[in-house]
């Protein structure tokens, strides 16, 4: 494991009891905004990034902070992402699960190196699973290494995130699938997602966007898992890469079962 993995965790486990889990199907009208049709952000998103940005900083000086949030803010912090050291933070992946009062919802960080991730903490505040990869060292949850399985079904189950194409393009998608995949609901939280394709629950994702801060994290996780995530072209994800699209599988087989299937 890195060698932040309990620093990060104690500080990630403070942010879900202080900032996120006391408004947890107690939040008004008036602390839910819609930053755009559908993206929503609530006072404990932002609570829990200035808790979060504050206390990791103290970590790692020399390392940049960037989160959803102040992005969304100032969209120039980006410009910081591919820098010598950048912490990444989602304060609550799965926004709107968490607004409707229902999981799943989760923290993600990232901790990228010259635009290379190179650890990342997948938290669930509700069951308090950590999930947490070290570049080249493995993947773990709650301490315990782990290694990606399918889910043996003799049709690959796939839970494929379609939210961010056009409705032709869904369609699309959804026709390639017919057949060749068992379709499943997705948990609309990249924090379960990628769990959910280590543990043998799902076998195969696809992502249209990827933003660094819900994606980098898992990534890193299915990845060193000894699953496979990356662009249809087969090329690596890069925090600084503003590309859309990614497949996500449980294991190389799968990975090019689903690239040959769903890709254009």
């Amino acid at each position: 494991m890195h060698s932040l993995y309990q620093p990060v965790l104690d500080i990630v486990r403070e942010a879900a009891e202080t900032q996120i889990l006391p408004f947890f199907r107690t939040l008004e009208d008036k602390d839910i905004q819609e930053k755009s049709p559908g993206d929503l952000v609530t006072v404990a998103d932002r609570g829990s990034e200035i808790f979060l940005s504050e206390k990791l900083a103290t970590l790692l000086p020399e390392a940049s902070v960037i989160g959803e949030e102040a992005v969304a803010a100032n969209a120039s912090l980006m410009d910081n992402i591919g820098a010598d050291a950048a912490w990444i933070i989602d304060p609550i992946d799965g926004t709107g699960n968490f607004a409707a009062g229902r999981a799943p919802f989760g923290i993600l960080i990232a901790l990228a190196e010259a635009g290379e991730t190179v650890a990342g903490w997948l938290y669930d505040p509700l069951t308090q699973r950590i999930c947490h990869a070290h570049f080249g060292h493995g993947a773990y949850i709650d301490g315990e290494k782990i290694v990606a399985r399918e889910s043996g079904e003799d049709m690959p189950i796939a839970a494929l995130s379609t939210l961010f194409l056009e409705e032709e393009g869904r369609k699309k998608v959804i026709r390639k699938a017919e057949g060749h995949f068992r379709l499943v609901d997705i948990p609309r939280c990249a924090a379960e997602q990628y769990p959910r394709l280590v543990l043998g629950t799902n076998d195969v994702s696809i992502f249209e966007r990827t933003l660094p801060w819900d994606h980098a994290a898992g990534i890193l996780f299915l990845n060193e898992a000894g699953g496979k995530a990356a662009r249809a072209d087969d090329s690596p994800y890069k925090v600084a890469d503003q590309r859309t699209g990614l497949i996500g599988a449980a294991s190389p087989r799968l990975w090019d079962k689903a690239a040959r299937i769903l890709s254009n």
